[in-house]
């Protein structure tokens, strides 16, 4: 069974009034200004998606009644094409001092090519984005980490009291006289 998804891209019906078109979706969707003003920027905005064609067409006349021209698109498209570029030609190996081939050496990655779906994935046509690998199962992927060591600290100006010996402040004797209890009395 096919699915459609409904999307809208800022175009109205020949004659509609912009405002009254807005308002309209404003009702439509129960939404505020700040959010009609989002479906009317000119990007395609996929309104509802994974629809039968009934409820496809269904949406496309509510909108139409309102004054916005709805896009029907089906869903069984391939949405997206991944090629991979080609990898960097192997540079030659010069004879290099044995201090430099301990130096950590960058090695290109391969970068992904991305052929873009519609007008608003064309903006991100020309992102150079590494194409990261996915490591076997089992590895490691966490970097090594050196053990960490211990502070240095001069213990020398300090010692050790005898076991048992009092280590607190020595407690003084209590000033405030007794509390009076002779008004309690115990009854049996």
């Amino acid at each position: 069974m096919a699915r459609y998804e409904i999307a809208f891209a800022g175009q109205l019906i020949p004659g509609a009034q912009p405002e009254l078109v807005k308002a309209n979706l404003a009702k439509l969707f129960q939404a505020d200004a700040q959010r009609v003003a989002l479906l009317f920027s000119g990007r395609r905005i996929v309104i509802k998606s994974n629809l039968d064609a009934a409820g496809a067409e269904k949406y496309r006349a509510t909108m139409e009644r309102a004054g916005a021209l709805a896009l029907i698109q089906p869903l069984d498209e391939e949405v997206e094409g991944i090629e991979l570029a080609p990898p960097p030609a192997p540079q030659p190996v010069s004879a290099a001092p044995v201090a430099a081939a301990s130096a950590p050496v960058d090695t290109p990655t391969a970068r992904l090519r991305v052929v873009p779906r519609d007008e608003y994935m064309a903006a991100f046509a020309e992102v150079d984005a590494p194409d990261f690998g996915i490591a076997p199962l089992g590895d490691d992927l966490q970097d090594g980490k050196a053990e960490p060591q211990a502070p240095v600290l001069d213990l020398s100006q300090f010692s050790l009291a005898p076991a048992g010996s009092d280590m607190g402040e020595a407690k003084r004797a209590s000033t405030a006289p007794p509390p009076d209890t002779s008004h309690i009395k115990l009854v049996e």
